[in-house]
């Protein structure tokens, strides 16, 4: 879904804009930036004046701190296209990290896999997985020329380094620090946190994706 207009609550200049790259100027660079996309000029006007409300939670382009789903709101919850659900896991014993997940635009669902055991990674252990799957969901998207992509994860790192929020002291997190910047320069990435073993179907199915890349199913 393209969106006409772009609201910036918390940026260089807040406003609406009607393209992604001045959008994209507003934000890049600064700290904790509030953004979102709409279809309508006065909801984005509101949002420019309000900043996101209660509905906002599920898939707000707020880059500061998590957009976290509980009970029943997290239970029932699904995102709006295009989105991917994406998950890490790790085998003790092969030194394997694996990362599986999905991602659904129009009426598709793309699968996304891969496994590795490069030393500094493994180190990581699961959160490899967790990372490489963003990344994985980002290219897809990029490659199938998304405007915009809601991620849904449950490890906080995937959001928080992405968007400069934790510390990078590993090489691997700055180099996923850096994929992911360049990449919401050029598509409107959603995050949204997801509790592990609630029984949301998306996050259960990237898990088992995730355990069969890394050796363990």
């Amino acid at each position: 879904m393209a969106y006409k207009f772009y609201a910036v609550h918390r940026g260089k200049t807040p406003g609406v804009y009607t393209d992604w790259a001045s959008c994209r100027r507003q934000i890049a660079g600064f700290d904790g930036p509030v953004y979102k996309g709409f279809q309508d000029f006065m909801s984005a006007v509101q949002f420019v004046k309000n900043g996101p409300g209660p509905a906002d939670g599920r898939h707000t382009g707020k880059q500061r701190g998590t957009s976290g789903l509980t009970g029943d709101t997290q239970a029932h919850y699904t995102p709006e296209k295009p989105y991917a659900f994406v998950d890490g896991s790790y085998n003790i014993r092969s030194k394997t990290y694996g990362y599986g997940g999905f991602l659904v635009h129009d009426d598709t669902r793309e699968v996304l896999s891969g496994s590795g055991n490069d030393p500094e990674l493994a180190s990581m252990r699961n959160v490899a997985g967790e990372i490489l799957g963003a990344e994985a969901a980002v290219r897809k998207a990029l490659e199938l020329n998304l405007p915009t992509l809601t991620i849904c994860y449950d490890y906080l790192g995937v959001e928080m380094w992405a968007t400069g929020r934790w510390k990078r002291n590993l090489a691997a997190t700055r180099r996923y620090h850096e994929v992911m910047q360049e990449a919401m320069g050029r598509i409107l990435i959603h995050f949204v946190k997801i509790k592990s073993h609630t029984g949301v179907d998306g996050n259960e199915e990237a898990d088992r994706l995730a355990k069969k890349s890394a050796g363990l199913l």
